[in-house]
Order: structure tokens, then C-alpha cells, then sequence
């Protein structure tokens, strides 16, 4: 019989996590792994590489148009992307050409 005091799995995991500091890492690598995803086949397509570094995103694209788009729709972008793995692990993002 399982105690009132019982954890899920899920919430043991987050919680060893949390005590190591190794929430924040995962959740950096969960946002580079959404990337394709949330941006969708074209976009993916011209991005060279995504990372995570200290809660910036930091994206190299091969389109100087595509660079000014997602600089111009930074903020929504970094929310879509905090939406999609469900935490607060963007707090800003640098495009690069």
C-alpha cells in the first residue's frame, strides 16, 4: 500500500535533480531538442546549430533574412520555447548569422 507522503517517479526525479543543480542543464538540453519541432521543418532547415548557454539561446542561422525574422520575434520565440518543455529555462536569445 503506498503512503500519502509517496512522490511519482516524475517528481522524484525533478526533485533529485533540483537538490544536485541539474535542473537547469536538462532543461537547456530539452529546449535544444525541441528546437525542430517548435520552429518546424524550413526554419530547422537553416539553422546551422542551437544551444543554451546560462539561459541564452543562442541560434546560427544561414539566412540573413531568416536572422532578422527570428530577431524580430525574439521574445515570442524564446516563450514558445519555455511553453514547449514546459519551464522558465529562456530569460533571452541571440541570433547569429
Amino acid at each position: 500500500m503506498l503512503s500519502t507522503n509517496s512522490l511519482s517517479l516524475n517528481d522524484a526525479l525533478v526533485a533529485c535533480l533540483r537538490e544536485n543543480g541539474l535542473e537547469q542543464p536538462v532543461l537547456e538540453v530539452q529546449v535544444e531538442e525541441v528546437w525542430p519541432q517548435v520552429m518546424g521543418e524550413v526554419v530547422n532547415g537553416l539553422t546551422r546549430s542551437v544551444e543554451v548557454k546560462d539561459g541564452v539561446l543562442i541560434v546560427r542561422v544561414n539566412s540573413a533574412a531568416l536572422k532578422a525574422q527570428l530577431f524580430e520575434n525574439r521574445f515570442e520565440l524564446v516563450k514558445k520555447l519555455n511553453d514547449a518543455v514546459g519551464a522558465p529555462v529562456l530569460r533571452d536569445c541571440r541570433i547569429l548569422g
